[in-house]
């Protein structure tokens, strides 16, 4: 009998056919492959350096036993995949029956009356035709139940009978669009299903197949799946229920926002998005060739918005903004929708309490509507209606409010770059000082430790753009004088941070002049912002509000990326 080698360590018992040069791993799959072999007819060794040995007693006696254990799992495999074989061919046969089953669209039946989800209460206990995509799917002993979508509501439908058996239904996969017909009922008390009705269906087809298999839609991606892939994968994730009731209540808050400029007589404007002019500074603009001229996308339709004011009165828009700021944190974008307002002759308590009203009436708006009103219980449970007013610390104060909490901030070079701990190698941390720029974190831990929108106002000049007007100096003040405090706010609120930010505007046409020299900004392109001080100025005021930080807030959602249809920041510019 020829030998059988055994290399616990080189061999396979996968590819190795037990010769010397293609060993086993294990005696006991040698034993397996050959209940009678001999002892004598093994040789094993621990690895390539050691001598090939005959095993011994109590080495069989363990490989026998794992012999059985192997044979024991070769006999449920085949018994598995007979199995297999005959439920295959069983449904082989089950879809060739199907395959002979048309449905026909009952002609003696009531007309069925189309109509979206959402639109179905008043017409209960009727026949309706309803269109969308397989949502959930479920078989049980013969009824197949389907929760279907078509984007403005979930309805659940019930096939049975001949309606569950046809080839259609015995291969439905999630997210393939059908077109059902039936009878529209009330679920049976103490039963739940969306919007308190089903659908009994008589007649149904398929409009587009979903693939299923190794493409189906549940192997796409999963709450483990690199956030990456989710990110390619943007088309698909919006279908989910979460994902979907945010754009919704996106639209709806957007409305509300235009419902409430509106009780203030502030009307719409569409500024453009293509610029040659800079608001927030030149590192953070976008640059491109424009017809053979130097163009930006915009970041901000401020100046736009205030040429609007002498011949349309209060503006507002809801536009695009654009920062090439090459930023990952949660609430940042290179992209963003960004609903600014501009109001005259105002001064600058009008500008916070008007930036209070548009916001609290637009929270209240979307409460009092059941519709956007299920949907902030559905995302954000907890979420209550903020409280006027509105708290206002300056930002001298909250220096002081910072450093008493003991909110410490890193310690910079000359250069802004952090300087480190030779110890440690962590930052140095110090205490706030006037002049110093609040930074989010610290800004964040305040707002959440307060825990409810509080305004900072009177940021010094030279944290802020050219165009903010400067606060008057009291008297005898020589940290006014030193700093120029400007008619400057932000409204913080809790998990987010800053979602608004505005400004008295600088009313003198001097004073202007001077901003633009301060921040080396050359006045020619702007001679048409300019000229708003040239012919007839006047005091006022605007901000702007950033919609995916406001949503995230109302929607309690962790970050303003699940807040946007096709979100953009650095090195993410697709789908």
């Amino acid at each position: 009998m020829a030998t059988i080698y055994i290399d616990e360590t080189a061999g396979t018992d996968i590819e190795g056919s037990g010769s010397e040069t293609q060993p086993y791993q294990s005696l006991a799959y040698a034993v397996f492959v050959d209940r009678s072999v001999a002892v004598a007819s093994l040789r094993v060794r621990k690895d390539a350096q050691a001598e090939w040995k005959e095993p011994t007693q109590s080495a069989m006696k363990k490989a026998q036993k794992g012999a059985d254990g192997l044979e024991k799992k070769k006999k449920k495999a085949d018994e598995d995949a007979q199995r297999a074989l005959q439920e295959k061919e069983k449904r082989d046969r089950l879809l060739e029956d199907a395959r002979q089953i048309q449905l026909v669209n009952d002609p003696s039946l009531p007309e069925a009356k189309k109509a979206k989800l959402s639109l179905l209460e008043p017409l209960r206990g009727q026949r309706v035709r309803v269109s969308g995509w397989v949502h959930r799917l479920r078989d049980q002993k013969g009824l197949i139940f389907v929760v279907l979508r078509d984007g403005t509501g979930y309805l659940q439908c019930v096939l049975s009978g001949q309606t569950s058996k046809t080839y259609d239904a015995l291969t439905l996969t999630l997210e393939s669009t059908v077109e059902l017909y039936g009878m529209l009922d009330p679920v049976p008390e103490g039963k739940t299903a969306p919007g308190g009705h089903e659908l009994a269906v008589d007649y149904w087809k398929v409009l587009g197949a979903a693939p299923g298999a190794e493409e189906a839609f549940t192997n796409q991606f999963n709450e483990k799946t690199d956030p990456s892939i989710k990110a390619d994968l943007r088309h698909l994730a919006i279908r989910g229920e979460t994902a979907s009731a945010v754009l919704r209540l996106r639209s709806s808050m957007l409305t509300a926002f235009r419902g409430a400029f509106a009780t203030h007589n502030i009307l719409e404007v569409t500024p453009p998005c293509m610029v040659q002019t800079q608001v927030e500074g030149g590192a953070t603009l976008f640059e491109f060739n424009y017809y053979g001229q130097p163009a930006f996308l915009t970041q901000s339709s401020q100046l736009y918005l205030e040429t609007c004011l002498p011949s349309l009165g209060d503006v507002f828009c809801v536009q695009e903004s654009f920062r090439a700021e090459n930023s990952h944190t949660r609430r940042h974008l290179s992209e963003f929708t960004h609903l600014e307002a501009e109001l005259a002759f105002i001064n600058f308590d009008d500008l916070m309490t008007n930036i209070e009203s548009i916001i609290c009436d637009t929270v209240d708006t979307l409460l009092a509507d059941p519709s956007s009103a299920a949907l902030i219980k559905q995302l954000n449970p907890d979420f209550v209606a903020p409280a006027r007013p509105f708290m206002r610390i300056s930002y001298v104060d909250a220096i002081t409010w910072l450093n008493k909490h003991g909110i410490k901030r890193p310690q910079e070079d000359k250069d802004g770059n952090t300087i480190n701990d030779p110890a440690t190698g962590q930052p140095q941390m110090v205490d706030h000082a006037v002049g110093d720029d609040i930074a989010e974190a610290a800004e964040r831990q305040m707002t959440d430790i307060i825990g409810k929108p509080v305004f900072l106002f009177g940021f010094p000049a030279e944290l802020k753009s050219f165009y903010m007007k400067k606060m008057p100096i009291p008297e005898g003040d020589s940290l006014a004088a030193q700093f120029q405090f400007t008619e400057s706010c932000d409204l913080l609120i809790p998990n987010v941070g800053e979602i608004v930010g505005g400004s008295m505007r600088i009313a003198d046409m001097q004073e202007l002049m001077e901003g633009y020299a301060r921040e080396g900004i050359d006045p020619k392109p702007y001679y048409w912002f300019t000229d708003q001080r040239k012919y007839g100025t006047c005091e006022h005021g605007g901000y702007g509000l950033g919609v995916e930080r406001f949503l995230a807030w109302l929607a309690n959602r962790y970050t303003v990326r699940e807040c946007s249809l096709y979100p953009r920041w650095p090195g993410r510019c697709t789908p």
